[in-house]
């Protein structure tokens, strides 16, 4: 009775009597084998009990790395103003300009409200190796001609919201560039982004200068140069910047940036409010025998 008592203490009052376990057969009186061989308490080494094997034995041996060992270099920042030259190549001068606070914070505000509220955003469905997908962010289109890019065709758009034509016309002054088309962004929070990617369009024209404007939560423009042949598409060890932009900055891309680096706005996984981002840029009609959207990549023979 004590038993059961202490049963039901230790597993629950649910618990059941385990049964009894058989005691297992003693063992019978082993009977000698006169023609079994010994077997030995300790087999050989490597032999693992089954059967003679012959111990191989291999040292450790060193051999030097087929290829060079290389340190992946620092990603560099640019955030203060200034025109930084941020490479040389047969295809030209890349080189980035920088303007924070391009335009006044009360004027920033005043234009990002009213242009969020204001222009006719759309998500645009691109396609990549066959496959249709929506863009995770939201844009639309200014221009006399329509623009192609990840074989998806923005139609042509004359009717510039009259802010828009103001803005252009202040980035023309300071920029000393002229454009004729507008391509904006909205970013509607930190998972919003743009992947990896140059305006190198043919209908862009040879060595596209691109201004930017920044308005709204401040995000990181990211920059890397494109890998010579030899490293077959891998971008481990290129150059890369980064540029945060803050709200009322313009940056221009200029010269060969197009044709030697990439660039993107990743996600990010934490808040970030909303972000306005106006590029504008001169788009030209397509060349003859060009598909819309091909890319122009620069080559040697072209130097």
């Amino acid at each position: 009775m004590s038993d059961k008592r202490q049963r039901v203490r230790v597993q629950g009052s649910w618990a059941k009597p385990q049964p009894k376990q058989p005691r297992p057969p003693r063992p019978s009186a082993a009977v000698p084998n006169n023609n079994q061989q010994p077997k030995s308490a300790n087999p050989a080494p490597g032999s693992w009990g089954f059967g003679s094997q012959k111990s191989t034995s291999k040292s450790f041996e060193f051999h030097q790395p087929t290829k060079p060992v290389r340190d992946v270099p620092p990603e560099k920042v640019i955030e203060h103003a200034g025109d930084y030259e941020i490479s040389h190549a047969p295809s030209g001068v890349s080189r980035l300009r920088l303007l924070p606070g391009f335009l006044a914070p009360e004027e920033a505000d005043w234009m990002f409200s009213k242009l969020l509220a204001e222009l006719p955003w759309s998500q645009k469905t691109n396609i990549r190796q066959g496959e249709a997908y929506e863009e995770p962010r939201l844009t639309c289109w200014y221009g006399e001609l329509p623009y192609t890019y990840a074989r998806s065709t923005m139609a042509a758009n004359t009717q510039w919201h009259p802010l828009l034509l103001t803005i252009r016309q202040t980035v023309e002054q300071v920029s000393r560039h002229s454009f004729n088309s507008l391509l904006c962004n909205l970013y509607r929070d930190g998972h919003d982004s743009i992947g990896w990617h140059s305006d190198d369009e043919a209908a862009l024209g040879a060595k596209p200068t691109i201004a930017s404007i920044s308005l709204g939560d401040t995000r990181v423009f990211s920059l890397r140069k494109q890998p010579p042949p030899e490293e077959n598409g891998d971008y481990t060890y290129v150059e890369r910047i980064r540029v945060p932009l803050s709200h009322g900055t313009l940056l221009l891309m200029e010269g060969a940036t197009q044709d030697d680096w990439q660039h993107q706005v990743a996600k990010e996984y934490h808040d970030r409010g909303p972000r306005i981002n106006l590029t504008f840029r001169n788009i030209y009609a397509e060349p003859e025998g060009h598909r819309p959207g091909t890319k122009l990549r620069f080559t040697a023979e072209q130097s």
